[in-house]
């Protein structure tokens, strides 16, 4: 008999990460969990990465998933901020690596066409689709429903060929 999955989406920030745990089995989704791990903005920036590591380390620690999903970085025209979010996109993928998850990434027009069923829309949107696929999920932020939506593509992907020849 198939046991369920459980997977853990990550949406990285650097002020604030959002998780979210969900498990699946076949092409049933279930809401597990999510929230916002947060970091001070008055501490340097590497006391503000040690506190989104060690948040998502307790979750981790929590929730006990088998796989982890996290959104590519946005590039925009702020380099400043685009490296920052990079360095939180970093501890994104640590946390669940040093865990001994695999951890897959996703473009976030994948999440949303694996949410929504096309690659652009609004958070809103997203949001939504959250709720209708998983009608019992809750969640306190924007970045916890995004982290959702990515645990939900991940579930979407992570049957495909690729994914199953990294698992090798």
């Amino acid at each position: 008999m198939a046991e369920a999955i459980r997977i853990i989406g990550v949406d990285p920030g650097l002020r604030r990460t959002g998780w979210g745990v969900i498990e699946t089995l076949g092409n049933s989704l279930r809401f597990v969990a999510s929230g916002t791990v947060k970091s001070d903005n008055k501490l340097d920036l590497a006391s503000r990465l040690n506190q989104l590591y060690d948040g998502l380390e307790e979750v981790l620690h929590l929730y006990r998933p088998f796989e982890a999903a996290v959104e590519h970085t946005f590039v925009n025209k702020d380099a400043t901020a685009t490296l920052k979010l990079g360095q939180a996109r970093g501890i994104a993928m640590l946390a669940p690596s040093r865990a001994g998850l695999r951890v897959a990434e996703y473009a976030p027009n994948a999440v949303k066409k694996a949410v929504i069923g096309v690659g652009h829309g609004d958070k809103k949107q997203i949001h939504m689709m959250v709720k209708v696929l998983m009608p019992k999920a809750s969640f306190d932020s924007d970045d916890a429903a995004d982290a959702l939506a990515i645990a939900i593509c991940h579930a979407h992907h992570r049957s495909s060929p690729a994914w199953r020849m990294a698992a090798e």
